[in-house]
């Protein structure tokens, strides 16, 4: 008797706001059940907690690791949902431009931004980035200064083979750079591409005689076109994003 009048009193609520019962039944049941992100979700804050400035790109990977299967959509959604979005790096510095003009021979584009290939060392790309830090003075006042990164970086897998650190622009770093990715690279059975946009550096008379020497073809970006190196470019943000934007850095050696 008593569910029954429970039942009529029902009937009685949703009568007067005009609410369908069938809608009342179906939310009431979806209510009732369990999340079923829940594991994903916790998998997400923990991921946070040791990785604060990954974005929906990189906890994506990191939930694949995990033997997750899911795409990057539903993990934004989800980054959303836990309000984990990640707002460190609204701030960024000028982008480092190493052109200079022509100053030596400048290579044709070979890479046509067919970026991805199965062959391991086949195709290398690098690029020049600028970081700033600070040290202080002789009357204690911080001042800014600079460190350039120069990588080698293989499109295969996106590991970086080699790179150099400088505090200006500099052409023997960038050769120890090189020097270190051809000989980390020798294994490839197919004649190796070296890709890098038309920075002063790439263009110098040893750089270019150096991969001549090792039977390595040399590619270029276009003048302005930073779409023709993305991988690398990509590789910059992603750095910079997790380790750089919205930090200060004090001292030389903390940077490098």
């Amino acid at each position: 008797m008593h569910s029954l009048r429970g039942h009529y009193q029902l009937k009685d609520i949703l009568e007067t706001l005009r609410f369908p019962k069938a809608t009342y039944m179906y939310w009431q049941k979806r209510l009732n059940r369990s999340n079923p992100t829940k594991r994903m979700e916790e998998e997400i804050q923990a991921i946070r907690k040791e990785h604060q400035h990954y974005g929906y790109r990189r906890m994506t990977q990191e939930l694949r690791r995990l033997g997750l299967q899911v795409n990057k959509k539903k993990v934004q959604r989800l980054i959303q949902k836990l309000q984990l979005q990640v707002n460190a790096f609204t701030k960024k510095s000028r982008k480092y431009n190493s052109y200079r003009g022509s100053i030596g021979k400048i290579a044709r584009n070979l890479i046509h931004r067919r970026f991805n290939t199965s062959v391991p060392h086949q195709k290398i790309t690098t690029d020049t980035t600028e970081f700033k830090y600070f040290e202080a003075d002789k009357t204690g006042i911080l001042r800014p200064k600079k460190l350039y990164l120069d990588p080698f970086m293989d499109m295969y897998n996106s590991e970086v083979l080699s790179y150099s650190l400088s505090t200006q622009p500099n052409g023997k770093k960038v050769m120890a750079g090189l020097e270190e990715a051809i000989f980390q690279t020798n294994d490839c059975l197919y004649r190796r591409t070296f890709h890098p946009d038309q920075g002063w550096a790439c263009q110098m008379n040893t750089y270019v005689q150096t991969l001549k020497d090792n039977r390595i073809f040399q590619s270029m970006s276009r003048k302005g076109t930073c779409l023709d190196n993305s991988p690398m470019e990509n590789f910059f943000s992603i750095l910079k994003q997790e380790m750089y934007y919205g930090k200060v850095y004090q001292s030389q050696n903390e940077l490098r």
